[in-house]
């Protein structure tokens, strides 16, 4: 268990929360919530003794242990990945070292063969014997080889060293477990994987993530950081963004129809807390919900970019026809004899090799030419392109925002143009930033502007939420939703791949596969298929 009580932090003069008291207790996962600098981070690490609060105390029994996510990726160079990952265990990992040394000395003394049994029987009851396995288990679960435990961290690729480091947080059964944006970096299978892992848990997790079906899967509760405070919910993401909006449009029509408002938020509580798939609480928490009231749920004062997309024209029947589309890069092949053609209902997410992805894309834009095969676009078909990359918008460029996205737009008057930036959450002074210091979120809310303006019926959209917060991430996927025109995108959320996808095209080494169906559907089949 943790207990905070009267907890303040201040950093830098700015006031991040104050006064919080909360209880986070064994059998729950609580995902931590909040705007960009709201102090997420800064929470796990006053929680896990790294920063000295302001003011108040946490309370963590001495007989418990608790693991936290490591974010230095080059911290183990020198030490292999078997030592690395038992290092989430540090007491097991330092009698290991000096059961070693012992054993290893020319003069053994008796009092070295005390020192060994004591050593041993502390070693076995930490399950020593078992800390191969269990590292092994944990890394292959990650979607790593075993034959990988004996190599040094410095021979593995970052997102590698990634899954190593989790693979040490989650070692030897911590009571506590602190995880600091633990999907950056992971493919689905291990996604996956950790949701399990972390849905049967017996110990006390809490988790930092912008990956919203990660925290509707894991999380019994919600903890918001917000109106510099700390407030905790029951339920996992989706039930408070949901009471969250609800609460939000309750307090704009607090003299229209209030009583109204109360019934529909009674409503979809009784709705939500009957619906078993939506989320894996345990039947307990249910019951809480049950017993809400209008009084104990959220309202945030977070704000929500406001991104839609419009056409101004229909697409005709010809839309996008590939054919034997071949493609290499430093000599490996990237995608081959690649062929599909685009319907006029399609939104597709292409998955699986992600620089293959991003070089058909940039083939269909006209900035990367295929080594064969050839594409079609439809004389009435207008696309607009979201690059993976958009360093090449920015980098060198001095103008303000307003400017920017000026060069952009067919009205050029400052008032149309600063109305439009007020709602992508740039306004009064913002407008007249340089765009060549603006923050990778910020770039990205001014590449989606920038989309918006064209008024295509064709989207090109490579990984969009890198950089986003939930707030925006939220926000683009409603409008991805919304669009009645084709997206042809990719994207590491999976909430976005599965509620906006009506198919599915993976990139594989033997060539690819396209399927009409949605993501969960998709996934379902290739389980079928043993794949």
């Amino acid at each position: 268990m943790i207990t905070v009580s009267n907890l303040s932090f201040n950093f830098g003069g700015q006031l991040l929360f104050k006064d919080v008291d909360l209880k986070f207790t064994p059998g729950n996962c609580y995902g931590i919530i909040g705007a960009n600098g709201a102090g997420k981070s800064t929470f796990l690490r006053i929680l896990c003794g790294e920063l000295e609060p302001t003011k108040g105390e946490v309370s963590i029994p001495s007989t418990v242990r608790m693991s936290v996510l490591k974010q230095n990726h080059f911290a183990y160079e020198d030490y292999t990945v078997l030592d690395t990952i038992i290092m989430g265990n540090k007491r097991l990992y330092d009698i290991s070292k000096e059961k070693d040394a012992l054993y290893a000395k020319e003069d053994f003394s008796d009092e070295d063969g005390i020192r060994a049994s004591e050593l041993e029987a502390e070693f076995a009851e930490l399950n020593g014997w078992e800390a191969e396995s269990d590292a092994s288990k944990l890394i292959q679960g990650l979607g790593l080889s075993d034959e990988m435990l004996y190599l040094t961290m410095s021979q593995l690729k970052e997102s590698e060293k990634v899954k190593v480091l989790l693979a040490q947080a989650l070692f030897g059964n911590p009571d506590i477990i602190l995880l600091d944006e633990p999907t950056n970096g992971l493919d689905i299978d291990a996604v996956m994987w950790l949701e399990d892992f972390l849905s049967d848990y017996f110990g006390t997790v809490l988790v930092v993530s912008h990956d919203r079906h990660f925290l509707n899967d894991v999380c019994t509760n919600i903890v918001d950081i917000d109106y510099a405070g700390i407030k905790m919910y029951v339920g996992n993401y989706e039930f408070w963004y949901e009471s969250s909006q609800l609460i939000q449009r309750m307090i704009k029509m607090q003299n229209k129809k209030n009583e109204e408002k109360i019934q529909e938020l009674q409503n979809f509580i009784a709705r939500f807390s009957a619906n078993k798939s939506k989320s894996r609480q345990a039947t307990s928490r249910r019951k809480l919900i049950d017993k809400l009231t209008v009084e104990e749920l959220p309202a945030s004062s977070r704000r929500y970019p406001f991104v839609s997309f419009d056409m101004d024209r229909e697409p005709g029947k010809e839309i996008l026809n590939v054919e034997g589309l071949c493609k290499s890069s430093d000599g490996k092949v990237l995608f081959k004899d690649l062929s599909f053609r685009v319907a006029k209902d399609d939104k597709i997410a292409f998955i699986g090799n992600e620089l293959a992805i991003t070089n058909l894309f940039k083939i269909l834009n006209g900035e990367e030419t295929a080594d064969s095969g050839e594409f079609k676009i439809g004389v009435s078909i207008t696309t607009s392109y979201f690059p993976h990359d958009n360093s090449k918008y920015f980098d060198g460029h001095n103008e303000s925002i307003l400017d920017w996205m000026r060069q952009y737009s067919t009205d050029q008057t400052e008032s149309y143009l600063r109305g439009f930036l007020g709602k992508m959450l740039f306004s009064n002074e913002a407008v007249f930033k340089s765009v060549n210091v603006l923050s990778g979120g910020e770039k990205v809310r001014c590449m989606f502007s920038r989309m918006m303006l064209f008024g295509s019926n064709m989207l090109i959209i490579d990984q969009p939420t890198d950089h986003l917060d939930l707030e925006s991430i939220t926000a683009v996927n409603n409008a991805m939703q919304s669009f009645k025109g084709i997206i042809l995108f990719s994207s590491h959320d999976y909430e976005i791949v599965n509620t906006v996808a009506n198919r599915i095209i993976e990139i594989t080494e033997d060539g690819f596969i396209d399927k009409r169906c949605t993501y969960e559907e998709y996934l379902q089949y290739k389980k079928e298929i043993g794949q």
